[in-house]
Order: structure tokens, then sequence, then C-alpha cells
């Protein structure tokens, strides 16, 4: 949603001056606006599960571990050497797995 922020800002005066009436209605002219979506459109990038994948062939690039970077023991995600918390059994655990 468009902000325009060149309009005069409201003080806490006038928020407390506005009635429920005038709240309720600004907030009814907001929620009316929708975007048109077509539902079959939507749908038709959805894949299903089970479903056959046999035909298709990945298009990513995988990059092996950089020198900088570590596999967590707990997640075993990739994370750069700033998010090392400590080591467990002088395994690695990111900030994330130690909290």
């Amino acid at each position: 949603m468009a902000t325009d922020y060149d309009t005069p800002r409201k003080t806490d005066d006038d928020l407390e001056s506005d009635s429920i009436e005038e709240l309720k209605a600004r907030r009814n002219e907001k929620t009316t606006s929708s975007v048109d979506v077509d539902e079959f459109e939507a749908a038709e990038g959805l894949e299903l599960p089970g479903a056959d994948l046999s035909n298709e062939e990945l298009s990513v690039r995988v990059l092996p571990r950089q020198a900088d970077e570590f596999t967590c023991s707990s997640c075993f995600l990739v994370h750069h050497r700033s998010q090392l918390a400590n080591e467990k059994n002088g395994q690695p655990i990111c900030r994330d797995c130690a909290a």
C-alpha cells in the first residue's frame, strides 16, 4: 500500500478526537481494496504431493562449503563463521541452535 509522506501527521490530540464511527469507516475503506487474482493461473504453478518429477532437472548451481563457513552439527545447515556460537563435543553449533 502506498503511503503519502507529504500529508500532515496527526498529533495525539487529533487521534483522540476521532470518533469510533470515523475509525470504523476508515478501516472498512482500507479492507475493501483488493487485487484481482485469477485462481486458475495461481493454481497452475502449484505442484501436488506425489507428482511425477522424473523428467525435471534442477537448474541450481551448488557451491561447495567455503573456508569461512561451517556446518552446524545440530541443524546441518551451512553458516558463516560469524554465526558460530560454540562447540559441543568438538562439533560446531550455530547461534540459532545454541539458543
